[in-house]
C-alpha cells in the first residue's frame, strides 16, 4: 500500500524559494506521521520544475515561465517514469499534491494571467493534471485524520456502536480518539478523576481535525452537544451522525443549534467520503 506524492513534502527544499512556511511544513509533517502510523509507504513523484529549472529557483506562475517546448518535453519523460512505478507496484491509493504549484496542485494553481484575469486557476496542476485516473488530495486535506468520536457511552449497546464506528474510521487511516477508553465509562469515579477525564478529552478536542458526533435518541446526549460546541466555537468541523429517524422538528432532524452548526448525515458508511477517504477498493495489484 502506497501513495504518491509531491517530492517537496519529503523534501521541502524542492520548493521555489522563499514559499515555505512554517504551517506548510507542520502539514508536510502530519502527511508523514499519517502514512507511518498506518504503514502507508510514501513513494515521491519526480518533481519537473527542480529538473527544468534547478533548486535554487523564484517562484512564478506557469504561463511565461513553464509554457514551452524544453518544459512539456520534461513532464512527457516524467510522466512515463511515474507510469512505470505505477505499472511496477499497482495503483496508489492517492496522489497527495500542494495546492497553489503550477504542477503540483490539486485543487487550484498559480497557472499565470491570461488577458488580465485571475492568475490562479481551479483544478490540478500541469503535471498532476495528467493522471486524472488517480484520485488526488492536496496536502492539507489528507494532514486532516485525527477524529475525536463524541457519543453518549452509558450502555453496552452504545459502548458497542462507538466501537463500530471507532473501527470503521481506523480502517480508513484515522486516528480516532473515543472517550469510554480512558475511563470515562462508569459513575463509581473520585472528582479527581473527574478532572482527569476533562482535561485529558478537552485537549484531545483540541488536537482534533474533525469531530464526528453521534446523536440518536428524543435528544442529543448533553456530553456529545457540549463537545459539538466547543468543537465549533474552535472553528473544527462536525460531523453530526443521526440514524434515529425521529424528527426534532417539521424541519429539523435534531436540535436546531446541533444541526446547524454540523454536516448531518444518516447513514455511518457515508462516514468515509464525509471526511473525505483516501481509501479505495483493494485490488489484486495491490502488494
Amino acid at each position: 500500500m502506497y501513495v504518491l506524492v509531491c517530492p517537496c513534502i519529503l523534501d521541502p527544499t524542492l520548493r521555489a524559494r522563499g514559499i515555505t512556511t512554517d504551517k506548510d511544513l507542520d502539514l508536510f509533517s502530519r502527511v508523514k506521521t499519517r502514512c507511518e502510523m498506518f504503514s502507508i509507504e510514501m513513494v515521491a513523484l519526480p518533481c519537473p520544475e527542480t529538473i527544468y529549472a534547478g533548486r535554487d529557483r523564484e517562484p512564478g506562475y506557469f504561463l511565461g515561465r513553464l509554457d514551452n517546448p524544453e518544459f512539456s518535453a520534461v513532464m512527457v519523460r516524467i510522466e512515463q517514469q511515474t507510469r512505470k512505478i505505477i505499472e511496477d507496484r499497482g495503483p496508489p491509493l492517492c496522489i497527495i499534491g500542494v495546492d497553489s504549484s503550477p504542477t503540483c496542485g490539486v485543487n487550484r494553481t498559480w497557472y499565470g494571467s491570461v488577458d488580465g484575469g485571475d492568475a490562479r486557476r481551479e483544478g490540478r496542476g500541469v503535471f498532476l493534471a495528467r493522471f486524472p485516473e488517480i484520485k488526488a488530495f492536496d496536502v492539507a486535506d489528507f494532514a486532516r485524520y485525527r477524529v475525536y468520536l463524541a457519543a453518549p457511552l452509558f450502555s453496552e449497546a452504545e459502548k458497542s456502536y462507538n466501537i463500530q464506528i471507532r473501527d470503521l474510521l481506523s480502517s480508513h487511516f484515522c486516528d480516532v480518539y473515543l472517550p469510554q477508553e480512558i475511563g470515562d465509562d462508569t459513575h463509581a469515579r473520585s472528582r479527581d478523576e473527574h478532572q482527569r477525564i476533562y482535561e485529558r478529552h478537552v485537549e484531545a478536542l483540541a488536537k482534533a481535525d474533525f469531530v464526528i458526533a453521534v446523536v440518536d435518541g428524543a435528544d442529543a446526549d448533553s456530553g456529545t452537544a457540549w463537545e459539538m460546541g466547543y468543537a465549533v466555537a474552535r472553528g473544527i468541523p462536525v460531523i453530526a451522525l443521526r440514524t434515529d429517524f425521529r424528527m426534532a422538528g417539521l424541519q429539523e432532524r435534531v436540535n436546531l443549534m446541533l444541526e446547524q452548526s454540523a454536516y448531518v448525515i444518516t447513514d455511518k458508511n457515508s462516514l468515509p467520503e464525509a471526511i473525505r477517504s483516501p481509501r479505495r477498493s483493494p485490488s489484486p495489484g495491490d502488494r
